[in-house]
């Protein structure tokens, strides 16, 4: 483990092997981060949540009784980064995630494993993203929205719509075109696969009999209930 001498690390943070902390960045429990991590220079995770008439402590190490964050392990969180403590569960992100330079993500979030964040990505409260999601530089998301697991959001998009599973989704307002092929091939789905898919977004609706290699990311889909999906 490595932690900066400038770094505030509160109480209830608990930090597992091989973590690294940067210079000045401060960590407010509580907070539970998997092993291996990296945390930038500048980062402030577990600060209260944004919304109106939640206490603000006084002092940077006191203990709070809150729902905080979590981390899993091997995640990297880039510099001037900021997450907030959630307000009645978890803040989560998930293992083996990137969140690059300047992401913030709000209270109430979950985020699942192998996401990226690109630079500058910011998500409301109360967003859902699954695993293997990847979000374009400077992309912005409404609160509550979910994005479905192999999803691609282009840089820049304002996600104001639920995004479904394997996805590619863009512009301002964000809209869908098309699939996540190259996310889809790389995780191992054939091509046929990736044809059905295509083929249902292109009428505007998922498929209507699931091939096996979609089954689990559907599942999820249906679970997290999107109220505003764009199929």
């Amino acid at each position: 483990m490595s932690v900066h001498p400038s770094a505030v690390i509160g109480d209830g943070v608990k930090l597992g092997t091989g973590v690294t902390v940067g210079p000045h960045a401060v960590l407010l429990g509580p907070i539970e981060v998997g092993d291996d991590c990296w945390i930038g220079p500048g980062c402030v995770i577990g600060t209260p949540p944004e919304i109106t008439g939640v206490d603000h402590p006084s002092e940077w190490s006191a203990p709070r009784d809150a729902p905080g964050v979590r981390i899993g392990a091997r995640t990297v969180i880039r510099e001037l980064s900021t997450i907030h403590a959630g307000s009645y569960r978890p803040t989560t992100i998930g293992a083996d995630c990137w969140l690059l330079n300047r992401v913030y993500v709000a209270h109430d979030c979950l985020i699942g494993d192998r996401v990226t964040l690109s630079a500058g990505v910011s998500l409301g409260g109360h967003i859902q993203v699954g695993d293997g999601v990847n979000v374009g530089m400077n992309a912005v998301v409404h609160q509550r929205r979910v994005i479905g697991p192999g999803a691609m959001v282009g840089m820049g998009s304002a996600v104001s719509r639920d995004v479904p599973p394997f996805a590619k989704a863009y512009g301002s307002p964000v809209r869908l075109h098309g699939v996540n092929a190259v996310g889809m091939s790389r995780s191992g789905i054939a091509d046929s696969d990736v044809a059905v898919l295509a083929s249902a977004y292109e009428q505007g609706r998922p498929p209507v009999e699931l091939p096996a290699s979609l089954v689990a990311a559907f599942a999820w889909w249906t679970a997290a209930e999107p109220a505003r999906p764009l199929v």
